[in-house]
């Protein structure tokens, strides 16, 4: 079964910048995005925010792998990315946390447009990459930095025609 995924880290916020965060971190991240840059009240449901990612795109590499590539960028900042969640995410008003730190994990299976065994050496058995699990390191880092983990899993099967 074809599979493409892809895991990343990210810093939420609509109090702090992409920026700001890489001031205070002292990491370059691999993708920034601004979500309704305007603050403009269009959608309600999706206001203002940045976001800050650390990813492993790496086609053929486990799920595990690629957490502990990210994490292997981000871990010497452990303290760091938990202070800025206690600083943005202090004792307060707000409903909505003043910055947000995830672990995200997005899984396409029956992606034949994007299937990651396809750039593993030819006559070399392809790996299988459908299991997973989380070491202690990664629970450790979750569970001091604040981050929740977010895995997304996609059934990218086309669906038949009806007569």
């Amino acid at each position: 079964m074809p599979l493409h995924q892809y895991v990343y880290f990210a810093l939420s916020s609509r109090r702090i910048t992409a920026q700001e965060i890489t001031d205070a971190l002292g990491i370059e991240p691999d993708e920034t995005r601004v979500v309704n840059p305007r603050r403009l009240p269009v959608d309600p449901a999706n206001p203002f925010r940045q976001i800050w990612k650390v990813v492993c795109r790496e086609p053929g590499l486990c799920v595990d792998e690629q957490i502990a590539h990210v994490l292997g960028r981000l871990r010497p900042q452990t303290d760091r990315i938990a202070e800025l969640m206690r600083q943005f995410n202090g004792a307060g008003d707000e409903e909505e946390p003043g910055l947000a730190a995830g672990l995200e994990i997005v899984r396409h299976f029956n992606d034949d447009a994007h299937r990651d065994g396809a750039g593993q050496p030819e006559g070399q058995d392809e790996r299988n990459l459908f299991g997973w699990a989380l070491d202690r390191e990664t629970i450790a880092f979750l569970a001091a930095t604040g981050a929740y983990l977010d895995v997304d899993e996609y059934d990218m099967t086309p669906t038949p025609l009806s007569d």
